[in-house]
């Protein structure tokens, strides 16, 4: 099992849960909204088309040759239209600063962030880094140069 090295941001909420996979087969981390102390009793507000930083109150070690990928909650999207702008996020392995969740609501009711919920989820996923050689010519393939649709329908 890969090790996650975690430290909280000074004035986080040190009674918020690290990171946690809430079942057993579970390939995602909850991550939660830290907010800052004047945030905590009324939430951020994130109307629709908006989009906030909101803060974990995490910096994390992560494992040589892995990334953390931050995906969305899946009933945030449907229920709210609530997802990640920039999904799937990327924490490196050589970030050592906090990690926050870009949200946008996309949903057409203004929705409240709420102080300890669940925003995200965090998948660690193994990373190959490759190297590039420029080229004059590259392989053929039967598919060639056809994108966006060229395969078929369905």
């Amino acid at each position: 099992m890969a090790v996650i090295r975690i430290r909280r941001v000074e004035g986080s909420d040190l009674s918020l849960p690290l990171p946690s996979y809430e079942s057993a087969g579970a390939a995602g981390a909850d991550l939660r909204a830290n907010l800052a102390k004047c945030d905590r009793a009324s939430g951020l507000a994130l109307t629709p088309g908006a989009r906030v930083l909101v803060p974990t109150g995490l910096q994390v070690e992560l494992p040589k040759g892995h990334e953390w990928q931050i995906r969305p909650r899946s009933g945030l999207a449907l229920r709210h239209g609530v997802t990640l702008l920039n999904a799937p996020g990327t924490i490196d392995a050589d970030y050592r600063g906090e990690v926050g969740v870009l949200l946008i609501n996309l949903g057409d009711a203004p929705f409240t962030i709420v102080h300890g919920a669940r925003i995200a989820q965090a998948v660690l996923v193994p990373v190959i880094q490759a190297r590039f050689d420029e080229v004059e010519v590259l392989g053929p393939t039967r598919r060639g140069t056809g994108g966006f649709g060229s395969t078929g329908r369905g």
